[in-house]
């Protein structure tokens, strides 16, 4: 009797024991929920980049004529009967400042290469008879503006710009020689500042994340002024301005800020981790 009693006591006790290591093998594991996916989060722009430029270019220049004063008679004046401006490059820099991703200032200087004058005028000579004259000069500046443009977006790496300036201009004329019926006569050329304005468009493009090639047209307009000066009854004469159609292309280096050329690196896909049960 005691012997069976011992038995059931040791039975109940094994079941104590077996019953929770069973039950610890039913027990699920904790739900663990995985982690999201990376996502790149592009930092915003860093504007207010300073930058340089410099530029080539090649100018059609545009003689809009020009009066002058005759003293055979009291009040007399001449015009040119036609007057022409040859082509001539340009050479340029500057300095500038990307104030944001959609406009920038700079200010720019350009010199004007010497372009030859050929001109026109009819009048009367020493013999009372009409005559013409043929008319020799030149002509060359340095153009001076402060300037703004809109560059409209970024487009695989083009980005389209207008803009405006406003400055002025050191005109230099050359002496003008002038042959008629009479002679040949030589006025003394006059240089002098003028003020002039300039609209553009143009675009750039990336070359490196802080060099842009530019490459844009400009129409340009220097008022008139004094242009030579009195010889043989005839002068001092005054151009009424200038008009120039330039093509320009060069080069954009900024020193800092956001250029609009850069891209986000790509981010590798990470998959989600796998938790063993």
């Amino acid at each position: 009797m005691i012997r069976s009693g011992i038995a059931a006591l040791a039975a109940v006790l094994a079941s104590g024991v077996a019953l929770p290591a069973l039950a610890a093998d039913y027990i699920e594991p904790p739900v663990v929920e995985a982690a999201p996916p990376v996502e790149y989060v592009e930092p915003a722009p860093s504007y207010g980049g300073w930058y340089i430029r410099g530029d080539l270019g090649y100018s059609w220049n545009d003689f809009r004529g020009a009066d002058y004063i005759l003293y055979g008679a009291p009040g007399q004046t001449g015009r040119f009967d036609k007057g022409d401006l040859k082509g001539s490059f340009t050479l340029g820099g500057g300095v500038g400042y990307q104030v944001n991703d959609n406009f920038r200032v700079d200010l720019t200087g350009d010199y004007i290469f010497k372009s030859k004058f050929r001109g026109q005028t009819t009048g009367f000579c020493g013999n009372g008879l009409p005559c013409t004259s043929v008319d020799r000069s030149s002509y060359q500046a340095f153009l001076m503006l402060a300037n703004a443009y809109v560059d409209l977006g970024t487009y695989h790496g083009f980005t389209p710009y207008v803009g405006a300036g406003i400055g002025g201009a050191h005109v230099k004329w050359g002496d003008l020689i002038n042959d008629d019926d009479d002679g040949t006569f030589t006025h003394k050329g006059y240089k002098s500042w003028r003020f002039a304005y300039a609209a553009m468009a143009g675009v750039s493009y990336c070359l490196t994340d802080t060099t842009k090639l530019d490459l844009g047209y400009r129409f340009a307009h220097v008022e008139g002024g004094k242009m030579f000066g009195y010889s043989t009854n005839a002068g001092p004469g005054y151009d009424r301005g200038l008009n120039m159609h330039q093509v320009r292309g060069g080069l954009r280096y900024q020193f800092g800020g956001a250029t609009g050329c850069s891209q986000p690196e790509p981010v590798a896909y990470e998959p989600p981790p796998v938790y063993k049960q």
